[in-house]
């Protein structure tokens, strides 16, 4: 490609993103738990200003204790350590925190469930990041939980997923990014103590990069993709963990294909989200018509969400190809524009591929494993559903439901017995609306004055907000990055 097309499409990718190129910078390929946590874990050993921490799921088991226990012993040294969790990825993770907080870190909790915004709930903070001394930072798929590392004994593999290791002056757009988040959980601003100027991070390598600090609404990857898909020429081959592709995404897919580019797409073969498998499969069919090849992953979970094309771009992050990442979310991603990168993430994509099988279509149609995969190893698949994952199954099956209704899309026989699910509960609900019209009748008058009361209640904050009061006196820094008299014991999100 000339020089004038790749000036054209920086512009154009500056511009879906709302990213600037950022050059000078060392970019290193982690591989699932085994690469990514010791990194991390070594990193945090190191860390002599500022860590700054950001997931979306964290576990109280072995792994979470662990990076409690890592980031605790920093905070007792003096190191700032700032932590944001996700409140709904994150259920059952509360005991973690009184250690980390009783060793002088803060801990700020991403979007509680609140009474007066009922429908918020679905927006979350994805995003798994990490920052430090604006040395180092990590952009990543990879949760803070055992289940990446696998449980031989139960057969249950690692869980297949790629990070980053950056170096360079993009760490610093890493900071801006975490207190962004930092600043939509409520309390004060991030200490300008804790982020590192651009100018004073020294170029690390040759790699140029671009941090998409996803928010909802920004839909910057959801452009960025659609943008590669419109540009490449060669290839361009896609991992993602939980995909139900918009039409616009998948027509720019089917079109490149059309046009001889070779598109690929790994999937896992099972889902920790139940409803979301079938979802999945159905948006195979019109991939597969068109040229582009689809393959399902045979370990026990692929969690990685990645692009690379045309040996020049690649992308790594937390954004799944699905209306929840693209629209919803808080989602972190690095798009790396590097040739020697590019090719790294290429033969990682054909070593993935030795361990997943391909989807044909038959000549009735119809779709079918291929029977050239090597069958592996027989593996327990990850277990179907968590609270932290609830949202994007209700989303799923509200796409299929919708589909159903609008007949907007065609619906394949995979969604078959999703639809078989939901007439189902359909039918028995209008029995029980027939039989027992008070059951229906409560819980619908509940909700409606819900929603009514938590309106009033908004409007009334509103217009209390009218007569700006004066900004609080400051408490006197204590020394630790926190405040005299310590920090409230948690945050919440401002829609």
């Amino acid at each position: 490609m000339d020089e004038s097309a790749l000036g054209l499409l920086d512009r154009a990718f500056a511009r879906a993103t709302g990213s600037p190129r950022i050059e000078g910078n060392a970019v290193r390929i982690l591989r699932d738990a085994a690469e990514n946590f010791p990194a991390w874990l070594e990193a945090i050993g190191k860390a002599e200003r500022t860590i700054l921490f950001e997931s979306y799921l964290w576990a109280d088991d072995d792994v979470g204790r662990e990076f409690v226990a890592a980031l605790a012993a920093r905070a007792r040294e003096g190191v700032r350590v700032r932590v944001v969790y996700d409140w709904l990825g994150s259920l059952g993770a509360g005991a973690l925190w009184p250690e980390l907080r009783a060793a002088g870190a803060e801990v700020r909790r991403f979007n509680r469930f609140a009474i007066t915004t009922p429908l918020a709930w679905a927006s979350r903070d994805h995003r798994k990041t990490i920052a430090i001394d604006g040395r180092v930072g990590f952009v990543t798929g990879v949760c803070i939980s055992a289940a990446w590392r696998g449980d031989p004994a139960r057969r249950l593999e690692p869980w297949r997923d790629t990070g980053i290791e950056i170096r360079g002056p993009a760490v610093a757009e890493l900071e801006e990014a975490f207190a962004e988040v930092w600043r939509a959980c409520g309390g004060e601003a991030l200490a300008r103590k804790d982020m590192t100027a651009p100018d004073a991070i020294a170029h690390a390598g040759d790699v140029t990069v671009r941090v998409i600090a996803g928010t909802p609404s920004a839909a910057g990857v959801f452009r960025l993709d659609q943008l590669i898909a419109s540009a490449a020429r060669d290839y361009l081959w896609l991992t993602d963990a939980y995909f139900v592709g918009l039409s616009p995404y998948v027509q720019a897919l089917c079109a490149a294909a059309r046009d001889g580019v070779d598109v690929r797409l790994l999937v896992p073969g099972a889902s920790d989200i139940a409803a979301l498998q079938p979802l999945s499969r159905a948006g195979y069919r019109p991939l597969l018509a068109a040229g582009v090849r689809v393959f399902e992953w045979d370990g026990t979970m692929l969690h990685a969400k990645t692009a690379v094309a045309d040996g020049l771009w690649a992308r790594v992050g937390s954004t799944n190809l699905n209306f929840a990442s693209w629209i919803e979310n808080w989602e972190l991603d690095v798009a790396i524009e590097d040739r020697g990168f590019a090719g790294e993430m290429a033969a990682m994509y054909e070593d993935d591929l030795g361990r997943a099988t391909e989807i044909v279509l038959t000549r009735r149609n119809r779709m079918r494993k291929s029977d050239d995969g090597v069958a592996a190893e027989r593996v327990r698949h990850a277990a179907a559903g968590s609270a932290g994952r609830a949202a994007a199954g209700a989303i799923s099956v509200g796409n299929a439901m919708g589909a159903a209704l609008t007949n907007r899309r065609l619906l394949g026989p995979a969604e078959s017995g999703l639809l078989v699910k939901l007439a189902a509960f359909a039918l028995a609900t209008a029995v029980v609306g027939f039989v027992w019209p008070r059951t229906l009748a409560l819980p619908l008058a509940i909700i409606s004055a819900w929603l009514g009361l938590s309106m009033l209640g908004k409007a009334w904050a509103l217009r209390r907000q009218r007569a700006p009061s004066p900004p609080p006196a400051r408490a006197p820094d204590d020394g630790k990055g926190g405040r005299a008299g310590g920090d409230p014991p948690d945050h919440d999100v401002i829609i």
